[in-house]
Order: structure tokens, then sequence, then C-alpha cells
């Protein structure tokens, strides 16, 4: 008897599996042409790293416990009048404002805190301009524009070159040339009042015949002119004092511009001392204060494209403010120089003294031939001097990076260590996957410290022992994205699936849990670098820059690179020293299709 033979009997069994089809457009090109991204994250090392070379700056700046720095204590005073104005709201104020006056010069990890009820501690990095920051930080009296009433060179400097003539222009300390000018920058501009400032005009009226300086006049017989009887007979008690103490001012002391104008109310004439941009210091008589730098609603230094004038100085004003400016500019534009310009007083010193050819109102621009860190330094002032107290300076140490030091070659053990552990444990447990792991982990080791280096001259980015943690904690959650990748792969294969097709299903999985966790790493990070304040912004920045380039790396590298090794033999065919055989992952046989076994046919006999 004849057995019949059912369709496709004798046939070996077909073995399949679905691979999914790579979607259209940039998700294709992305599977298909992977050595794009590895080329893009590798230019881009090299970019990096080449800026980094260009800039000199090879290694990261270090805060002021692992490099040293200045230490400066800093005492509130009450000001004249004000005898509760030390107090939680004022010192806090001043700390608010020093902290954005240091950082505004590039001085990054500067810490100010308060100590008791009246010192604020400034510590101040090395490497940094501590020079300059002691100078602008120890500046802490209220900001105000003054009309100039008269000046002339003072002391020494005075023998030394030719007094200003009635006819010149006074020299701002922040210029290379003679003279600043102020210049509205707004097309239309408030029509100059043509009466002159009263109280201006009474004290330079009795000051003219024998303080203001003339072409053929000597500093020496203008001083021994205004002590005479008789000129000092004609005008008031108040005007003869002033009078006196702009004669005996001698600015090229440094103890008598300390305290010249000392006890001066806002309301009030007042003498004070400012350098020139020859270096030479001029003595001023001042009127009362008719702006305040709390006016001031914000200041910034830019370069004119336009007419190419250099670096200038550009002035916001409030509401309030801007009338103010504006009805003091409509007198001084009517005066003749000196008289019309406006002194900006800080601590009792002129740092600039620009002259004033019509009404501003809103915006002004302060233009004169200033070098690129003179505008920023004073719009600096303009920005953060008006301080609600005043502060002398108690004392100033330097602070060694011994303690620092120990602590940082420590924690580099610990760190060392952890890394060691790490990478055993993806050796042992990985395989030939902890090439991609460890190739991962350079790279993005690679990309933080050149960042680093590069953030320090250009935010000014200092690194301290609390950063330094955040760079090691980093190790684990760079690690961790790697290793959500590698088990989606494997769970890929434990399905019965080749490596190619494991790794493209296992990707959009890995890729939405890598987003999730380092989605709440960066915001966690983010929310403590606002909330805290000092070092402890040093570990949030550098938690939030590790995470944001743990995603750079793993899009731009770790997947591409596994992409390329699923191709190569000793990966896709699963060798026992890859990470990825079948076997040892215990993987389900392979999905078959077979043909449904036709309906059994009945014989016949012959």
């Amino acid at each position: 008897m004849a057995v019949p033979r059912s369709p496709g009997a004798g046939r070996p069994e077909r073995e399949y599996e679905k691979v999914a089809a790579p979607k259209k457009g940039r998700s294709a090109s992305a599977q298909s042409r992977p050595g794009r991204s590895l080329a893009l994250i590798l230019i881009a090392i090299a970019a990096l790293t080449g800026g980094m070379f260009a800039s000199g700056q090879t290694t990261p700046r270090l805060g002021i416990d692992l490099a040293g720095g200045t230490s400066i204590t800093l005492t509130a005073k009450n000001e004249p009048g004000q005898p509760n104005a030390i107090n939680k709201t004022n010192m806090d104020t001043a700390v608010d404002i020093m902290n954005r006056r240091v950082n505004g010069l590039g001085v990054s990890e500067a810490e100010v805190q308060t100590q008791g009820r009246d010192n604020i501690i400034v510590n101040i990095p090395k490497g940094t301009n501590s020079k300059q920051a002691r100078e602008q930080v120890g500046t802490t009296a209220k900001l105000y524009f003054r009309p100039v009433l008269t000046t002339e060179v003072s002391g020494a400097d005075a023998s030394a070159s030719p007094s200003p003539s009635a006819s010149g222009k006074a020299t701002d300390k922040a210029t290379d040339k003679a003279t600043d000018k102020a210049t509205s920058s707004s097309s239309a501009s408030a029509t100059p009042s043509a009466t002159a400032t009263s109280q201006g005009r009474a004290v330079t009226d009795a000051l003219k015949a024998d303080s203001t300086p003339s072409a053929s006049g000597s500093p020496s017989s203008s001083a021994s002119s205004s002590a005479s009887p008789s000129a000092s007979a004609s005008v008031d008690p108040a005007t003869a004092k002033l009078q006196a103490a702009y004669a005996a001012l001698d600015c090229s002391k440094a103890d008598v511009r300390a305290k010249a104008g000392d006890g001066a109310k806002p309301s009030e004439p007042t003498v004070a001392c400012g350098q020139n941009s020859s270096g030479q210091w001029q003595k001023y008589v001042l009127g009362p204060a008719e702006v305040a730098g709390t006016d001031i609603k914000k200041a910034g230094a830019v370069f004119d494209t336009q007419s190419a004038a250099g670096w200038k100085v550009t002035m916001d004003f409030t509401s309030g403010g801007s009338k103010k400016f504006a009805a003091i500019t409509g007198k001084l534009a009517q005066q003749q120089p000196p008289q019309n310009q406006f002194a900006i007083v800080l601590d009792g010193e002129v740092v600039s003294d620009p002259s004033v050819s019509q009404s501003l109102s809103g915006s002004a621009e302060i233009s004169g031939s200033f070098s690129q860190t003179e505008a920023e330094d004073l719009a600096n002032m303009l920005k953060y001097g008006a301080l609600p107290l005043s502060f002398k300076e108690s004392s100033v140490t330097t602070v060694t990076a011994a303690l620092g030091g120990e602590q940082l070659h420590a924690g580099l053990i610990a760190g060392a260590i952890g890394l060691a552990l790490v990478v055993i444990y993806l050796v042992i447990y990985y395989r030939g996957l902890s090439i991609v792991a460890i190739a991962s982990l350079l790279v993005s080791a690679v990309l933080t410290y050149v960042l680093m280096a590069l953030l320090g001259p250009a935010i000014g980015f200092a690194l301290n022992l609390p950063a330094v943690c955040g760079a090691i904690v980093a190790i684990g959650i760079t690690a961790d994205s790697f290793i959500v990748f590698f088990e989606r792969i494997r769970d890929e294969i434990r399905e019965g699936r080749s490596l190619r097709p494991a790794v493209e299903r296992a990707w959009p999985r890995a890729r939405r849990t890598i987003l999730v966790s380092d989605f709440v790493s960066f915001l966690a990070a983010a929310v403590l670098f606002i909330v805290t304040v000092g070092k402890v912004q040093g570990f949030a920045f550098t938690l939030g820059l590790t995470t944001v380039l743990d995603v750079v790396v793993v899009f731009l590298f770790t997947k591409p690179l596994m992409t390329i090794l699923a191709r190569k033999k000793f990966f896709a065919e699963g060798h026992s020293w890859s990470g990825l055989d079948p076997k040892r992952l215990g993987a389900k046989p392979p999905l078959r299709r077979t043909r449904r076994a036709s309906a059994p046919v009945d014989t016949k006999e012959a």
C-alpha cells in the first residue's frame, strides 16, 4: 500500500524571524550610516580640543579651596543719619550685590557670605585679578551723579603738567583721551532747560576767582589766594569751609583721598578725588547729588560697530531716574566747561566725569576711547554701585591650598578606585560589550575635561571640591545608561532574535528610559544650582553638565558604535566572550515557520 506524501513533506523546516523595517527619513539614515554620528562627535572633540590649546587654558581653573586665594573681611558702618541701617535685610542685599559685582568681573567661585551681625567675608580664588576685585568689592558706598563745579590737577602732579584752561574739558579717569562725551541713545531728546543749577552756580561763583586755575595761573597761587580773608568774607560759612577743604586737598596722597568728602550728605556739595588717563590725580568740587545709583535700571559695555568709535558704556534709567537725569543734563548742557560735566562718584571717588551737550532722557551712553576693560569696569560700577551700607576693609588674608590639595588627592584616589571597580564589573559581566562601555566612558571624560578647561576663561567656571564630587558621581550616571541599553539588547536576544535586529529593536525602549533618567538628574541639578550658593553650585553645575554630555555620548557614540559592532562576526555569532552568547543568556529557540499539515488522504487500492 502506498503511503501518500503530504505537501511539503521531506522539506526542511524554514527558520524565520521578523525584523522591524527601519523607518524612512532620519532614523533610517542613522541606522544605515552610523559612521556619520561617530564622525560628528569625533570632529567635535577635535575642535574643542583645538580651541582649548588655542586659548592657552589647557587645565581647568581651580577654586579657592584647591588653588588658594584671598579672603577679605568687610565690616559694615551706619550711614550718617541712619543709626539702624545695619540689619539682616540690608546685609543680605549687600551680599547679593557684592556677589554679582565680583562675578561681573569674571571671578567665579568667589564666596560672599555674612559673618555675625556686621561682617561680610569675601573669598577670591587665586589666579583671578584679586587686586581689581578688592578695589571694587571694597567700593561699597552708594553711587551718585554730582555736577562738577571746578577741578584741577592735584598735589605733586600739578607741577608735572599745565593746569587745564577754562575752555578745556576735564579729563576722565577711565579714558585714554581728554574727554568723555555723554550722548542720548534715542533719536529725540528733551529741550534743555535754560535755568542753571542754583547751588552749583553759587559755589562756582565763590570759587571762580580763587580756586579755579587759569591758563596763566599756577596751582600754588590759586591755593594761596583762596585762603585770603577777602575771598572768604564774601561767602557763607559752608561755602568758605568747602573752599578751604578744596584748597587743602592733596589727592596724590592715599590717606587724604580716603578721607575726601567724609561725612558729606547727598544733598550737600563736597570735594572728591579722581584719576585721569595720564595717571594724574585731580581734585573736584562737586554739587549736591542729582541722581543716585538706585535710579539706574541697567548698564553695560558695548562695542560701537556703526561709527567705529570703540567701546562705550550704555545706561538705562528707571522712570523716576529718567526724569532726574533729564533735568540735571538739561541744566549742565547750558554751562561752560568744566561745569557742563557730571561726576560719577563711588565711595567718595570720581570714577568718570563725562561732559554733557544736551538733555538726556530714558537712556544714555558714555563714549570716549575706552578700552574693553575700562568700559566693563565702569559698567560694572554703574550696575552694582548702590549698596545700602558703607563698609570698611577690616582684614585681608591669604588662603593656602594645602588642605584642599590633600582633600582633592584623596577624592581623586576614591574616584580612581570607583572607576576601576566599574570597569572590572563591566569586563566580568559584559565581557566584549565592555569595550563599548569603556570607550564611551573615555569619550565622556575627554569631553568633560575639555569643556571644563574652556569654561574657565569663557564664563569664569572654577573647579572646586564639590565640583570634583559631581564629576565622580557622573561616572555612575553614565555607566547606568550603557547598562540600560545592553540589557535591552540581551532581552531581545533571549526572545530568539539575532544581534542586528536585537540592537535596532532595543534602542527605542532603551532611549526612552535613558532620556527620562537623565532628565530627572538634570532637573535635580538645575534646582540645586538655583536654590543654593557658593561651592554647592559647583557640584550642581558639574552634575548638570555631565548629565547633558551623557545624552550626547549615548546618542552619537554608544549607539552608532554598537550598530557597527553588531555587523562583526565576533558579536553577531554570539561568541562566548562577546557578552551576547545566546546559550549563556538562556535564549529561546528561534521562532520557526512551518506549513500546516494537510488533511489525511485515503489511499486507494489499485
